[in-house]
């Protein structure tokens, strides 16, 4: 079942659509400090998992997600939390928060035991209930995504901090 959009306030939370692509560039490219850069053919391809925030018909903010297989056993898949973007003048007024929330309610429904996220902001993920893990627990991620970056040398002189947060599976399991 599709989860509708959600409204808060003057703002708006949405399933990302084709022409939302150049936006979404833009917000990443503006946050390159602190994200990893995604070429437009990367979010053309997973447009289907990012979700924006958009105020008076403008995106100021955006976020995804990406499945993290784990071989041989397909109930231990885990999900990441990516390219949480929000335009520096809309920082601290939930967008962020609602984004994050709003990947968390969409994949409950493919019952993923948790989240993850490699970020620089722990304490923005902290008050969402994520705690910190150590690295070694994420290493599908490390060798297929960190493995090709080029802002530091190897994923474990990063200091992006790996964190993670249990997703509910209570009635869930029964349907």
């Amino acid at each position: 079942m599709q989860n509708p959009d959600t409204t808060v306030s003057d703002w708006q939370i949405r399933h990302a659509v084709l022409r939302d692509v150049n936006a979404i560039f833009g917000l990443i490219r503006a946050h390159q400090d602190d994200l990893i850069l995604r070429p437009i053919g990367d979010i053309i391809a997973n447009i289907d998992r990012f979700f924006v925030a958009e105020k008076n018909g403008r995106i100021v903010g955006c976020a995804s997600w990406k499945i993290l297989p784990e071989i041989g056993s397909p109930e231990s898949a885990s999900v990441e939390v990516q390219s949480v973007a929000v335009e520096f003048a809309y920082r601290r007024s939930g967008i962020g928060k609602g984004l994050v929330e709003r990947i968390l309610q969409e994949i409950r429904q493919f019952h993923f035991p948790h989240a993850i996220v490699l970020t620089f902001a722990p304490n923005f993920f902290r008050s969402l209930g994520f705690r910190e893990i150590s690295k070694m627990k994420v290493m599908h991620k490390l060798y297929t995504g960190c493995i090709g970056c080029t802002k530091y040398a190897d994923p474990f002189s990063c200091p992006e901090i790996a964190m993670q947060i249990d997703l509910p599976t209570d009635d869930l399991s029964r349907k």
